[in-house]
């Protein structure tokens, strides 16, 4: 699959190493990152204790997506995702805006956890500078990011039994809670609160909970690295996102059953409240699972970044230098420093806190376009290898659960999210520009050829 590339004109292309359990094992320690450690407690202040259902709700939601992806990633296994399909449906422009919002998204996600590894959890074993914490983690992450994505995927691997182990530990606690008859399962059908209703309390926690999904986007930016991306691609993302699902009902019943809703509403560490209400697990041991948590979703998501930094150079929207490959270990090394160095500065400046409440509305505008891609692209005739194809109404009720997300997120982060997506769109607006300044107007603009 060549293309274009810095000093040679030809993009080297990606070793294909992935087999389904590797890749499976992405999405699943992905999805499974640091949100959960952090997020039932939310949930259970917006919806009340029966916190299982706005995450089986945002399961559904995102599910939706998860399928025009699995279309669009075995149709195209490019390292680009949805930047890549964007352009091809929309054009250059949009193709630009979608990875903007993606990569933005990535690079600050990465910085949010390095600052996370720094904080609460790794002070409960040892107390280091924040800063130097933040440079030398984020460093380690990117040199075994350079190494190899089977290196990477391994590391991964074992990484996502431990944070698996630890959700394990909290649903088993949690049920020993309940047993000794501490715990109370009547909290596990109180839905709403005070101040909303039922059908309100499961909308408001389901965006919160959505968060909790997201992370399988990432992985069609690894497709074109899959030995055969038509058939392990869909199995390792349907399959690793309906175990994340019973994974979160499962430890969102066992805390809610076994800790009073008002304790975990106001708990920064909710799963915590599960270890210490049982008595019996030390709070350094969970403490630590969490920073393997944490560490696992920041070299996910550094993967992420670097390849679609990749991927867009590849296809002109970011500079060449972005598509150079490591000559021995066949990794995007430039891209690999490019974005771990601005997550790094945005960790060391403790800046963060403006973008990270963006996240969520930057990923959902970024669906809105792969579901709508979806559709568009079917015209398409080029994809003569079988691919997975998802039912029609599915990428259009996709979109619609996009758009119904997005009515819930709060006014202050769209006053963000808009300063920093109209900055996106700018920016895609001039490529589009500098573009037709070097194709002629009547030949267009050309799309990718697939390579």
């Amino acid at each position: 699959m060549p293309s274009r590339s810095a000093g040679t004109g030809v993009q080297q292309p990606l070793r294909k190493v992935l087999t389904t359990r590797l890749l499976y094992f992405f999405i699943l320690g992905d999805v499974l990152g640091a949100g959960v450690y952090v997020l039932i407690g939310e949930v259970a202040a917006k919806s009340g204790g029966a916190v299982w259902v706005p995450l089986t709700v945002a399961l559904l939601l995102a599910l939706l997506t998860a399928a025009s992806y699995a279309e669009l990633a075995t149709k195209y296994p490019r390292a680009g995702g949805a930047s890549y399909y964007a352009t091809r449906a929309y054009g250059p422009a949009v193709g630009f805006f979608a990875g903007y919002c993606m990569l933005a998204a990535g690079i600050v996600s990465v910085a949010a956890l390095a600052r996370g590894f720094a904080g609460e959890y790794l002070t409960a074993l040892v107390s280091l500078p924040v800063v130097l914490v933040t440079v030398v983690f984020l460093a380690l992450l990117a040199l075994l990011n350079a190494r190899g994505i089977r290196e990477s995927t391994r590391v991964n691997t074992l990484a996502t039994l431990v944070e698996t182990g630890g959700l394990l530990l909290v649903v088993g606690l949690g049920a020993w809670v309940v047993v000794r008859g501490d715990g109370d399962v009547g909290r596990l059908t109180q839905l709403g609160t005070d101040s909303a209703s039922p059908v309100a309390a499961v909308m408001a926690g389901a965006v919160l909970a959505y968060y909790s999904f997201v992370g399988f986007e990432t992985s069609v930016n690894v497709a074109e690295e899959t030995l055969d991306p038509a058939r392990s691609y869909p199995r390792a993302l349907f399959g690793a996102l309906a175990t994340a699902g019973l994974m979160y009902a499962a430890v969102g019943a066992a805390a809610s059953a076994a800790v009073p809703t008002g304790t975990l509403a106001a708990s920064d560490g909710p799963l915590l409240e599960v270890v210490r209400a049982a008595g019996a697990v030390p709070p350094k041991l969970f403490a630590f699972i969490a920073l393997v948590a944490v560490a696992n979703g920041a070299l996910l998501t550094g993967i992420m970044s670097s390849r679609l930094a990749y991927g867009m150079a590849g296809e002109g929207l970011l500079p060449a230098f972005l598509t150079r490959v490591h000559p021995v270990r066949r990794t995007p090394w430039t891209a690999i420093a490019a974005t771990t160095a601005v997550s790094a500065l945005l960790a060391a400046t403790g800046e963060i806190d403006v973008l990270a409440g963006t996240l969520v509305l930057l990923l959902l505008a970024v669906f809105l376009t792969v579901n709508t891609a979806v559709l568009v692209l079917r015209r398409e005739s080029s994809a003569a290898s079988p691919h997975f194809r998802a039912p029609t109404a599915v990428p259009v009720l996709g979109a619609l659960s996009c758009l119904a997300l997005a009515t819930q997120i709060e006014s202050r982060v769209w006053v963000r999210g808009l300063v920093l997506m109209g900055v996106g769109a700018a920016l895609g607006v001039l490529v589009l520009w500098q573009r037709r300044r070097r194709v002629p107007a009547a030949d267009g603009v050309p799309l990718p050829d697939g390579h």
